[in-house]
């Protein structure tokens, strides 16, 4: 059962992120303290933890993700607090998109990982689909329990069963700016769809290119166009068309795409022009925005609170070098388009079944939230262990919003359809980026290769 999340009230949320500096953790309530509670037999626990774990010392686990860089090195620490807890050996496999591929090959070969993270709820369901996945025991289903909301114990079930423990979630629903050179242009925060391409005027007006695209993966553009949809469309078209209910050559799509065409139809205002941002990855998107001082390849640059870690990567501060806005409105209201990693057991075994309730425990998602570019749906996290006021409220917005949510939509659809790159979704959005006066072609397109998707 596919289930969407949308943030209702995030946008009153952040209207204030854009001014927040780099502040102390403050104790935001007793949310990250809570009593051991009961668990395997035999396990291991103290006063501070909040999670028994069995003893399996010298099992050997392996793990499979997508992350890279900061994000693969921050999870290896989750997993180091694991092992020293438990005396397993935990090994990171480095997987590639799409991970059903990746680990089709690896069952193929005999060699499955003992649990893989997992990034897109159609993926989770092809994983049950095919067999490989494995339920959730009774431990790891008390941690979601207790600490987390039903729609994300809803985005990780199939048909009723419990597979997937989500870890981390993001909000992909923020632009992130060079303040340097938004004074420089004496541009504002836009609040509307028609006052952000005003912004992005304005900072073109004064040398500098407004917008960073990281067109080289596909992905990026997808949540361009879900932002815009959500916005303009309202949220019941977006589980429609979510679900293929109605067909890509709706006119809401159309609606969608023209707004889209606005921005990507004036070269001069993307970094590169289409064919440079087609040749940018996520990453370089996010560090060009935010190197060069006041003259950076490009002002602003669109994606979730993960851009957080990029940023660390070069010199800017959050909160003051680097502001966030949220996705301006082309409706009524601002969007907020949240996505997620799930952990799913591949193999029946004490170690899998174990991480998992590990992953679902408010300790595991501390680790990783002190690090930064992280977000927990774990709503016991203590909001103090993030380590700024702007990851704070991104936070509280997410847990705030409890079950009143929407999901990433190319996330829920068929992978060959939503989540392969130089496929489906991801590539006629490239084409269209390329070639935004083709609207009619790139919904034919679109609803060409969704078809097909949905039908196997």
């Amino acid at each position: 059962m596919r289930t969407t999340l949308r943030i209702r009230r995030a946008a009153m949320v952040f209207t204030a992120i854009g001014a927040l500096a780099l502040t102390g953790c403050g104790d935001d309530g007793d949310g990250g303290k809570t009593k051991p509670d009961g668990g395997a037999s035999g396990g291991t626990k103290d006063s501070a933890s909040s999670v028994e774990l069995p003893k399996l010392n010298g099992e050997k686990i392996s793990v499979a993700a997508v992350w890279t860089g900061p994000e693969q090195a921050n999870f290896v620490k989750v997993l180091k607090e694991f092992e020293k807890r438990t005396g397993a050996k935990v090994t990171f496999v480095p997987a590639q998109d799409p991970i059903v591929n990746f680990l089709g090959t690896k069952i193929a070969g005999g060699q499955p990982p003992d649990v893989a993270m997992i990034p897109q709820v159609g993926a989770i369901q092809q994983a049950v689909a095919k067999k490989w996945a494995k339920p959730a025991g009774p431990e790891a289903k008390a941690q979601l329990a207790k600490n987390y909301s039903k729609v994300w114990q809803d985005l990780g079930a199939v048909d009723g069963t419990q597979y997937g423990v989500y870890f981390k979630a993001a909000n992909k629903s923020l632009i992130w700016y060079n303040t340097k050179a938004f004074e420089n242009a004496g541009a504002a925060e836009p609040k509307t769809w028609k006052d952000f391409l005003t912004t992005a005027e304005t900072v073109s007006a004064s040398g500098v290119t407004p917008v960073s695209v990281g067109g080289a993966d596909g992905w990026t553009l997808t949540d361009w166009f879900e932002n815009i949809y959500l916005s303009q469309a309202g949220p019941e078209k977006y589980d429609q068309l979510a679900q293929h209910k109605i067909k890509w050559t709706d006119p809401s799509v159309k609606d969608a795409l023209t707004t889209l065409a606005q921005l990507f139809g004036k070269p001069s205002l993307i970094a590169g022009g289409a064919d440079g941002a087609l040749q940018t990855e996520f990453p370089a998107s996010v560090t060009q925005t935010f190197t060069g001082g006041d003259q950076p390849k490009g002002a602003m640059v669109f994606e979730g609170d993960f851009v957080g870690i990029n940023i660390a990567q070069t010199k800017a501060k959050i909160g003051t070098d680097a502001k966030v806005f949220p996705f301006p409105a082309v409706g009524a209201e601002s969007p907020v388009v949240t996505g997620g990693d799930a952990a799913v057991a591949l193999k029946d075994g004490k170690g899998a079944q174990a991480l998992l309730t590990w992953l679902a425990s408010t300790d595991a998602a501390k680790i990783w939230a002190e690090q930064g570019g992280f977000i927990s749906p774990n709503k016991a996290l203590d909001a103090a262990a993030y380590p700024n006021e702007v990851q704070r409220t991104m936070a509280k917005a997410l847990i705030a919003a409890g079950d009143a949510v929407r999901f990433d939509m190319s996330d829920q659809a068929p992978q060959s359809f939503g989540g392969t790159p130089g496929k489906g979704e991801w590539k006629t959005l490239q084409d269209f980026l390329k070639s935004p006066k083709d609207i009619a072609g790139t919904q034919a397109k679109l609803e060409s290769d969704a078809a097909k998707a949905y039908k196997s």
